[in-house]
């Protein structure tokens, strides 16, 4: 990539972490006041380039010295993992493996190992029970839950005996996050390792403490796939029992699959440069970085580097219009807006003013590119069912709108609603669907309409801890009510906390369906289960600390994620994530 390459992007003061590619967490420049322009605001303008980032050394780019490499790595780490006949050392190569974040190479291999392990589920082996049981069910296998009865006593409770083995409890902790809707046996697994891992710290090891403080904080289920394999990789290096083979083919992967996450970044900045929308607009946010940040969390995989670059054009002209509804356009043109989106005709646009002219063009055009891209790649014309997520998207907005031109405070149930649609969610995996084409076909494109309930459940995670995480400075701007004002007001609740508790409570019952979901839902291809699980994952790594100063920037991350090499030793911020 040539050092001439600028990614450029709005400076956002004030705050200190990523804005959803919802509608939340508005910078300072675009206070929300209806029918107020923007224009009159100057936003401070930033540029990234790859040669101003204190890079320690070059990113490998893939030449044949480097194809050659990592082939020669991946044999010798597939060998280490076929080779192995102990079925508990297997299963640790296997979790060694997913977490140095290479298991898309290993897929075979690993079904292959997961169906010769034999059970692990006796009363003796907490440990390995747990891990073989995460593993199975992180890697899309039924199994049953009824094997930690095992460990129960006559009462239905864990016995009291397995609490002297620490690792074993720790790997009941994570098993417990995979748990599904009904499986109650994980809810008291979950509640009481967590338990009993807090009240052990004082006893342990600084060593072994801060392990379990990190699991406490971040569940493995629930991370970025794309930070742990950065940590791990630092953490794995620390170990006196690491294969070297395993780890140097997890770096070399990772700098290789970081340069083509590289020229991708490249490639969507200079569409967003060229499309010109914020030069010509004069407001909305620009965010190519952060709009590719989400993508890296829901597509960590190299493989979908073309859902990557389509999906993060569709999510870039997503926050612009987010944009004009919440804070530019009057409640009058942003109906003609909708219905002239609802009509889907350039006819239509003769009634706009002239900014949302070039908002419906922009739309519009990339619409019809990635749909043209869709049948180009997989045969299928989906034109229709992009325009029906955006038509589904602005009308959610302009309900959104309504209720703040008129004070209005919805029920906690009815916000939800229409939230999961104005948050993006089903929108992007929609259009995900698509991009990636996975046996695609018309019965697929047919099952978008009404959405899948995977896509709103993970939806509904996003706006719960986009709520969460950015409420207070929302509130202080005099933002519309989000689901924690509704829930107050519907329950004649005074307490904020209170309701931030409830709805956390809310968030753990949605994981236990999303988990559901994604081992039933039998219909979708597993990569687009897989990538349902990982927007939620995204949007709590993101939200879950809130305000806090500690947390990274959208720069920190895209700094170290795009532009640090695995080699550098650099880890993000384990108040973070882990």
């Amino acid at each position: 990539m040539s050092s001439s390459t600028i990614i450029t992007a709005i400076a956002e003061p004030g705050v200190s972490s990523f804005t959803s590619f919802g509608y939340r967490n508005r910078p300072p420049l675009l206070n929300k006041v209806r029918n107020l322009s923007c224009k009159t605001s100057t936003p401070t303008i930033m540029q990234l380039s790859i040669n101003s980032l204190p890079l320690t050394h070059k990113v490998p780019s893939q030449t044949n010295s480097t194809i050659t490499s990592l082939e020669q790595l991946k044999i010798r780490s597939q060998k280490v993992l076929l080779n192995s006949s102990d079925s508990l050392r297997t299963l640790e190569l296997i979790d060694t493996i997913q977490r140095l974040g290479i298991e898309h190479h290993f897929e075979e291999e690993i079904n292959l190992q997961l169906g010769r392990v034999g059970d692990c589920n006796n009363a003796k082996d907490l440990f390995a029970t747990s891990l073989q049981f995460r593993l199975l069910r992180h890697n899309g296998w039924s199994t049953s839950s009824d094997v930690f009865n095992n460990f129960l006593d006559k009462s239905g409770n864990f016995k009291e005996s397995v609490t002297r083995d620490i690792w074993g409890m720790l790997s009941l902790y994570e098993a417990s996050y995979f748990g599904a809707q009904g499986e109650e046996v994980l809810q008291h697994a979950m509640e009481f390792s967590m338990a009993h891992l807090h009240q052990s710290l004082p006893l342990l090891s600084p060593y072994v403490g801060k392990v379990i403080v990190e699991a406490l904080k971040h569940p493995r289920h629930q991370r970025m796939s794309r930070l742990e394999a950065r940590n791990y990789m630092v953490k794995y290096s620390k170990e006196s029992n690491q294969i070297l083979a395993l780890l140097e083919f997890a770096r070399l992967e990772y700098d290789t699959v970081q340069s083509m996450h590289q020229k991708e970044l490249a490639e969507i900045s200079r569409w967003w440069k060229n499309l010109g929308l914020i030069e010509r607009l004069g407001f909305g946010r620009d965010g190519p970085r952060e709009c590719f940040l989400w993508m890296l969390g829901i597509f960590p995989e190299p493989c979908y580097s073309n859902c990557r670059i389509e999906l993060a054009k569709a999510i870039c002209i997503l926050q612009v219009l987010d944009d004009m509804f919440d804070t530019y356009g009057t409640l009058d043109e942003l109906i003609l807006f909708t219905e002239a989106i609802q009509r889907w005709d350039l006819d239509a646009m003769g009634k706009l003013p002239e900014y949302m002219k070039i908002c419906y063009m922009a739309l519009y055009n990339t619409t019809h590119e990635i749909a043209y891209n869709i049948q180009k790649d997989h045969g299928q014309t989906v034109v229709a069912c992009l325009k029906k997520t955006w038509i589904d998207l602005l009308e959610a907005y302009l309900i959104e709108a309504k209720w703040f031109n008129k004070k209005y405070v919805p029920a906690f149930g009815e916000y939800l609603d229409n939230g999961v649609i104005s948050s993006g969610s089903c929108l992007a995996l929609v259009h995900a669907t698509f991009l990636i084409g996975d046996n695609l076909s018309k019965e697929t494109i047919s099952m978008m309409s009404p959405y899948p309930r995977l896509f709103s459940c993970s939806g509904e995670i996003l706006r719960l801890w986009d709520d969460l995480g950015t409420s207070k400075e929302e509130q202080k701007r005099g933002d519309n009510a989000c689901s924690i004002q509704c829930l107050m007001k519907e329950n004649d609740i005074s307490d904020e906390t209170f309701a931030r508790k409830h709805i956390r409570q809310v968030l753990g019952n949605l994981w236990s369906e999303l988990n559901s979901l994604v081992m039933a839902t039998t219909t979708l291809p597993f990569t687009i289960r897989k990538a349902s699980l990982n927007m939620a994952r995204t949007s709590q790594f993101i939200y879950q600390h809130g305000d806090d100063q500690t947390m990274p920037t959208v720069n920190d991350l895209v700094k170290l994620l795009i532009f640090t090499p695995s080699k550098s030793g650099e880890e993000s911020n384990t108040n973070c994530v882990v």
